[in-house]
């Protein structure tokens, strides 16, 4: 049985969720992945039926062969990266923000290594398959041929962006720098451009395929350029949001409310999270995915920030009348992803944010783990709406036990999964909502599936970037 502060939980009866929206996200994940199999396959067949197989018989023309076909499921690949993370709105509730990241990250090192073995084969094709001959022709092929140098540019640019996002430089790094070395993707991405067009036989050898990569390119810079350009602005000047106050949580926590014109239409859930830019001098370009921490009620919002350095550090100090820049609404912790009637909410440190707004809209039976280590967040609303709603709370105190337990020290000597299942007994029956660091979301979902959750009920979000 889970308890409210130390008593029985009284549980309000079980709301039927309907899963409409949980089966035509998975038909739009479905249809995504089929569309970029069809446009792999279909640049295949046309490499292939424009020479590519029988120029495997020579070994220069062999060579060369297998770099145009590197290269042109690298072009695809290297599009499908910017469009996965261009915030479109039907793959961002479709995937949510930390798979489409994921996603991103794999089709981005995979279009990386083909554009690499493009550049390497071609090259070495070139100089009739002489290896000794390969730097000198890559010269020649560089300073001679059309749109080459903005290709070396762009590779330039894509091999910073690459580097940067492999797992020790990213700690190594601040959020901002990351972030703002990151945008160099797009420059590479454009830099690519004039020379596909201009040296790339497979994009100009029919009619067919021409109109495909040209509606391929259009369709990745009207994305971007709406989705990550246009809409963010047009939300921020139409709801024009301003801070009101900010208040302090303690254990370095912030609360910041802000009010603003027609938030009723801001298309918001209880879990997601938006970026935030807020105009208060130094810094302000710099974005932060910040979560809400109450659900929104159409006439004002809350998000709940540490105090981790850098611009999170800056929140405690905002003065009513600061203007915020906001994008989105973005991620998947919210009841459009529910399917099964009952809920548990897990969340860790500032990972309680969403679970805090998610815990004050969900209906039926809820059950809420808070995992903390100093003060617990918002042990107080936790305690009103717990008595007002019904739903159960699992406080976790303490700190972690062992580098491989997501559990405090409080629990005792069973393992995590005794631990889990001692606490919510029919935990395989509930929709899992899991908020907190990428190391310790990790471990609570390795738990979660020796509980017996179906991997579909399992939703994350993360503080990984």
């Amino acid at each position: 049985m889970t308890t409210v502060l130390g008593r029985p939980a009284r549980h309000a009866a079980p709301s039927a969720p309907t899963a409409a929206p949980a089966v035509v996200d998975r038909r739009i994940r479905t249809a995504a992945e089929a569309a970029l199999c069809a446009a792999l396959v279909l640049v295949t067949f046309w490499w292939a039926t424009g020479g590519g197989l029988s120029d495997l018989g020579g070994w220069a023309s062999g060579l060369t062969s297998v770099g145009r076909l590197t290269g042109l499921l690298a072009s695809v690949l290297l599009l499908v990266q910017v469009l996965l993370m261009a915030r479109i709105p039907l793959l961002e509730r479709a995937f949510g923000q930390d798979r489409l990241a994921v996603i991103h990250r794999i089709v981005g090192f995979t279009s990386f290594t083909g554009m690499l073995a493009h550049v390497g084969l071609i090259t070495w094709g070139y100089a009739a398959g002489d290896l000794a001959a390969t730097p000198g022709e890559l010269w020649d092929l560089t300073v001679s041929y059309p749109g080459m140098l903005l290709a070396a540019a762009g590779t330039v640019c894509l091999v910073l962006v690459v580097v940067t996002s492999v797992r020790a430089a990213r700690a190594a790094l601040r959020y901002e720098s990351w972030h703002l070395l990151h945008l160099y993707a797009y420059l590479g991405v454009g830099l690519a451009l004039p020379h596909q067009l201009w040296a790339g036989q497979e994009f100009l050898a029919s009619t067919a395929r021409t109109v495909f990569w040209w509606a391929l390119w259009a369709l990745t810079a009207a994305a971007v350029l709406v989705f990550r350009v246009a809409l963010p602005l047009r939300r921020s000047l139409r709801h024009r949001l301003v801070v009101t106050s900010v208040v302090d949580e303690g254990d370095g926590c912030s609360s910041v409310y802000l009010a603003g014109r027609h938030l009723a239409d801001l298309p918001v859930r209880a879990g997601q999270f938006l970026t935030w830019r807020f105009l208060s001098g130094t810094g302000w370009t710099r974005a932060h995915p910040y979560s809400l921490s109450a659900a929104p009620d159409g006439r004002s919002l809350r998000i709940t920030v540490k105090n981790l350095g850098d611009g999170s550090g800056r929140v405690a100090g905002l003065r009513p009348g600061t203007r915020a820049l906001v994008e989105g609404p973005y991620g998947r912790l919210t009841d459009r992803a529910r399917t099964a009637g009952k809920v548990a909410l897990v969340g860790a440190g500032i990972g309680i944010t969403p679970m805090r707004a998610l815990a004050e809209e969900l209906t039926g039976d809820v059950v809420v783990l808070h995992r903390f280590t100093g003060s617990a967040v918002f042990a107080r609303e936790f305690a009103v709406l717990a008595a007002e709603r019904g739903f159960g709370l699992v406080p976790l105190p303490g700190p972690r036990r062992a580098h491989d337990s997501w559990l405090g020290s409080g629990i005792g000597g069973v393992d995590d999964l005794a631990a889990l299942r001692a606490r919510v007994p029919d935990v395989a029956e509930r929709e899992t909502y899991v908020c907190g660091p990428e190391a310790w979301t990790r471990l609570v979902v390795g738990t979660l599936h020796a509980a017996g959750v179906p991997a579909d009920r399992i939703h994350t979000e993360t503080f990984g970037w």
